[in-house]
């Protein structure tokens, strides 16, 4: 390759390198694309599959407060099918709530409960939470019951972006009376009122003129 050629490839290099890296950081970029993460924890017990499971934290540097909420994600497959019963997170959560309450586990399938959005909440944290720590959950099963996991808290940064921190309840509206308020009485009490204590007796006599 001659000298001039090569000053050419090089150009031609040096020009493409921008373009690549315009369409990389455009609003389609993958990295705003949801990825599911694999930097879970996994275990196998009496032919249940937990995998990838992890609690969103988050973001670096923050802290969810006590009271708060956080969404697990993760996937599960049972080798003979069972039914998750219920989840809980003693020391970290007053409870937990799994979407539909209860989760069947067909033989042979898996159940993907990785995301964006949480589909098991801890709900009541009982103690501050944040990204780098470890807590545990506890999975009941049908058939295999309890089945114990430590599992990270994972700062809603880098590959968890793109995940979604579970939904603020809507507060439920009351309504309450007026101090001070008193009682109507209807219309049709008061008229049956004044026209029963009104009205003559039926049986009453009539003046007699006197004859001679």
């Amino acid at each position: 390759m001659t000298r001039w050629n090569r000053r050419l490839l090089f150009g031609a290099i040096a020009m493409l390198v921008p373009a690549l890296a315009g369409c990389e950081a455009g609003l389609n970029a993958p990295t705003l694309e949801f990825h599911p993460a694999s930097v879970g924890v996994s275990s196998v017990t009496d032919g249940i599959t937990i995998d990838n499971a992890f609690v969103l934290g988050p973001g670096l540097n923050a802290t969810l407060p006590t009271g708060g909420r956080a969404g697990v994600f993760l996937a599960l497959q049972a080798q003979n099918g069972d039914k998750l019963l219920s989840v809980s997170a003693p020391g970290t959560a007053s409870a937990v709530q799994v979407t539909g309450g209860t989760l069947d586990l067909p033989s042979q399938s898996l159940v993907d409960l990785e995301g964006p959005a949480p589909q098991v909440v801890l709900t009541g944290l009982t103690k501050p939470l944040a990204g780098g720590e470890t807590i545990q959950l506890v999975f009941d099963f049908a058939s295999v019951g309890a089945v114990t996991l430590n599992v990270p808290v994972e700062p809603q940064a880098y590959a968890f972006t793109t995940y979604s921190a579970p939904a603020t309840p809507s507060p439920t509206a009351s309504v309450k009376p007026k101090a001070g308020a008193t009682p109507s009485v209807s219309p049709s009490a008061s008229g049956s009122a004044s026209a029963g204590a009104s009205a003559s007796p039926a049986g009453s006599p009539s003046p007699t003129s006197s004859g001679t």
